[in-house]
């Protein structure tokens, strides 16, 4: 059995990694925190550092986890990559392309895999649309918005709302949302972004606008922190139908109230919650059950690629792209101009 090492046990390491490394039968038999109470509770018998270096120096651990603020990611990975670690990075893989694309070579130089934690790439919602636009039946895409709306008017005193690079609503949340998009369209031809702070006592963005564009497909994402009632979730027009979904995928609340990767109810996603089909020449809808969510499959991808030397699930090379986006999006909001993404002038 693959043994992990965990870096920070924050949110992320104790409500998602932690869960999910045990679901996909990988053991988790180290921690690097100062909360051995909380450790314990999960998983008894693992050891809790306190340093990463003691982490590092321990023979027995096949992959290290950082889930840690982004700003200490790259340098975290290097250091695990160096000691001869598969290393797993929550998202993102860092906070500027060059750092992703230099432990990208790092990586392949070593003969280790590095994955990138993008989880919503097994939402409920997510896989239902990849899997109608795979169908066909919506015929050829011309539109896609994705909207991640919340009701947080309070700025919280935590480290993605402070200010620093790295943080702020683009790199969490945009993460995903243009990790999505990558994953079913590719590379976009160019990007206009405007990322912004709504909040009073904000220091850094918690809401942000992006529309990019490939030939003739317009994709929309954005997100908002004082969004009472959200937005649809995803919204796709096709020349013959359209797919309207409300709501959020389930996985993340279900993870905070304990519930088990493995229980059967995991990932179901609530009826009222499913999308519809709305046909275009007959303006007649049809509702689309919701696929189940599979966050467990990240672990699972981790695993395979570990002992059988397939892809990593998400790979460093996909998390580049991703960031090199975030990078444009900050620069056309900064200087109110559409960039060209497309390879010659990358």
């Amino acid at each position: 059995m693959l043994r992990v090492g965990l870096l920070g046990f924050g949110l992320a390491g104790r409500t998602f990694h932690a869960p999910l490394i045990r679901a996909a039968g990988l053991k988790l038999a180290a921690v690097v925190t100062s909360q051995s109470e909380a450790v314990h509770a999960i998983a008894v018998d693992a050891d809790v550092l306190a340093s990463d270096r003691e982490l590092l120096e321990r023979k027995d651990i096949d992959v290290v986890v950082v889930a840690t603020p982004n700003l200490l990611h790259a340098a975290q990975a290097e250091a695990a990559l160096r000691a001869g670690k598969h290393v797993v990075v929550d998202k993102p893989l860092s906070v500027t392309a060059r750092e992703a694309t230099d432990l990208a070579r790092l990586a392949r130089e070593r003969s280790l895999m590095l994955a990138v934690f993008q989880n919503r790439r097994w939402d409920s919602d997510f896989l239902t649309l990849r899997k109608l636009i795979e169908s066909g039946g919506l015929g050829d895409l011309h539109t896609f918005r994705a909207r991640w709306d919340r009701f947080r008017p309070a700025v919280a005193d935590r480290w993605k709302e402070r200010a620093g690079q790295g943080n702020g609503m683009l790199y969490d949340l945009g993460s995903h949302l243009v990790d999505q998009a990558l994953h079913l369209f590719g590379r976009p031809d160019w990007i206009e972004a405007d990322v912004l702070m709504q909040r009073p006592g904000a220091v850094i963005d918690d809401a942000f606008e992006i529309v990019m564009g490939k030939g003739a497909l317009r994709i929309s994402l954005a997100a908002s922190s004082v969004a009472a009632a959200g937005d649809w979730r995803y919204v796709l027009h096709g020349s013959r139908a359209s797919f309207f979904k409300p709501g959020i995928d389930p996985q993340e609340d279900q993870l905070r109230d304990g519930i088990d990767p493995l229980a059967p109810q995991f990932g179901i996603e609530p009826e009222g919650q499913w999308g519809r089909v709305v046909d275009g020449a007959s303006g007649k809808g049809t509702t689309l059950a919701s696929q189940r969510g599979r966050w467990p499959a990240f672990y699972e991808g981790v695993r395979r690629s570990i002992e059988t030397g397939a892809p990593a699930p998400v790979t460093a090379d996909e998390a580049v792209i991703t960031i090199e986006i975030l990078e444009a999006a900050l620069r056309s909001s900064a200087e109110h101009r559409r960039i060209d993404l497309s390879p010659a002038r990358a």
